[in-house]
Order: C-alpha cells, then sequence, then structure tokens
C-alpha cells in the first residue's frame, strides 16, 4: 500500500494490521522498519510504545483518512492519549514524516 498527502510521499510499502494478532505484536520486539516503511493499525485510536526500540512518528485518522492527530518522535515506553475521532493509526520511523503534513489534510492510500 502507498500513503501520501499533498503529494508528499509518507510511504510507498507500508504495511496494514488488521487482525487482533496484527495489532497486538504492531511494531513490538522489531529493530526497526526492515521491508516497509509504516504499519497501518485499524481499527485503533491509541497505541503504546513499550517493546519499542525506536522512536515513531504517528499519524491518528478518521474512517475517511483525515488527519485528527500527529505525534511526532514518540519514543519508546510511553502510551498515547485516546483519540474518540480515530479509527486508524499510520506509524512511520520517527523523522519521516514531513513537517508539511498537519491535522486536517486527507491521506491517500492506495493498494
Amino acid at each position: 500500500m502507498v500513503c501520501r498527502s499533498k503529494e508528499i510521499y509518507l510511504g510507498k510499502n507500508i504495511k496494514i494490521a488488521k487482525t487482533f494478532w496484527e495489532r497486538f505484536l504492531g511494531l513490538m520486539f522489531s529493530n526497526d522498519l526492515k521491508g516497509f516503511d509504516g504499519m497501518l493499525i485499524t481499527p485503533c485510536n491509541s497505541i503504546h510504545t513499550f517493546f519499542m526500540n525506536y522512536s515513531l512518528d504517528v499519524v491518528f485518522m478518521d474512517k475517511s483518512f483525515n488527519i485528527v492527530k500527529i505525534i511526532r518522535n514518540l519514543k519508546p515506553r510511553r502510551i498515547t492519549g485516546l483519540y474518540l475521532k480515530a479509527t486508524q493509526v499510520l506509524e512511520l520511523k520517527a523523522g519521516t514524516l514531513s513537517e508539511k503534513v498537519a491535522v486536517g489534510d486527507k491521506i491517500e492510500c492506495l493498494s
């Protein structure tokens, strides 16, 4: 899956976590995003970074892929708030999310 906003590519190889186990494991215990650019977790409106070895840029989106919250450089061993408008989360390696991407933008994801 490819995801972009404002013609800015957020990732050209986004892994989707839909099942309970995929969402449960997420990026825990990994040392890096190997073989993909990020992970889209759906449904999801809050995350944690326990058992993570690196920081993340996190994009919370509603069901229409509109950004409702962005957290840049979320460190390991943290918990985000609960974002009731969010139904999915895009996790990217910290520092990869363009500063031009902002709350209110729409993310376009293509298979």
